[in-house]
């Protein structure tokens, strides 16, 4: 079932650009942001694991004490909302059986029919080639969050910024992640451009489809 058509679909993505300038007196309003946070809630991710968490910071003051840790742009501080996106650390054996236990209650299926599931997870990221660069595996899975929350804002018309120009290990200290387990991956400024950003007037700059798609 499509709920846009192509060619709006299109447009959109045409219309999205990181916005350098957003305007503060523009506000997504609570049913809109309600969506936005389904959606990220919805992101898909390896094994479905969502090693994740995200933080909206909406705390004028924390937003202030992050600034100058972003290279002091504005979108921090101007943006409607301001999303970070936190990676796990310290996945273990307990979140997975905790995963499996969630699993079993909401697809109504015993634990002992998930065994099998819960091993090769245990397996590959417990035990296996990559238990070793868990953090790395945890960030990409963000990046995946990231992308879906530019899809979806996107599509409602409302703007973004990915924000990676940011001190991960100060914005820790900041958001008091430290010892949480998880720590800064990336961010993303959220809400409406100012009509005085130049970038918005500009066309987009893209490599053709023949030259980034292969087809074999």
């Amino acid at each position: 079932m499509n709920l846009t058509s192509n060619q709006d679909l299109i447009k959109q993505l045409e219309w999205r650009y990181a916005v350098k300038k957003f305007d503060p007196q523009k506000k997504i309003s609570e049913p809109d942001w309600q969506t936005i946070e389904k959606s990220l809630v919805l992101t898909p991710s390896s094994y479905g694991l969502q090693p994740w968490k995200f933080i909206v910071v909406q705390s004028p003051e924390l937003r202030k004490k992050l600034k100058p840790i972003s290279w002091n742009q504005t979108q921090v501080e101007d943006c409607s909302h301001y999303v970070v996106f936190a990676n796990k650390i310290d996945l273990n054996e307990k979140y997975i059986e905790d995963f499996i236990s969630l699993n079993s209650q909401v697809r109504n299926v015993s634990k002992e029919k998930l065994e099998s599931y819960k091993k090769m997870m245990i397996g590959d990221l417990l035990n296996g080639e990559r238990k070793d660069r868990l953090s790395e595996w945890a960030t990409r899975q963000c990046y995946i969050a990231l992308g879906n929350l530019m899809t979806t804002v996107a599509v409602m018309g409302i703007d973004a910024c990915p924000m990676e120009g940011i001190e991960p290990q100060k914005y820790d200290e900041v958001l008091e992640l430290e010892g949480s387990g998880y720590q800064t991956c990336v961010a993303c400024a959220v809400g409406y451009r100012s009509a005085g950003d130049f970038y918005s007037k500009l066309a987009k700059v893209r490599f053709s489809a023949e030259q980034v798609i292969i087809h074999k």
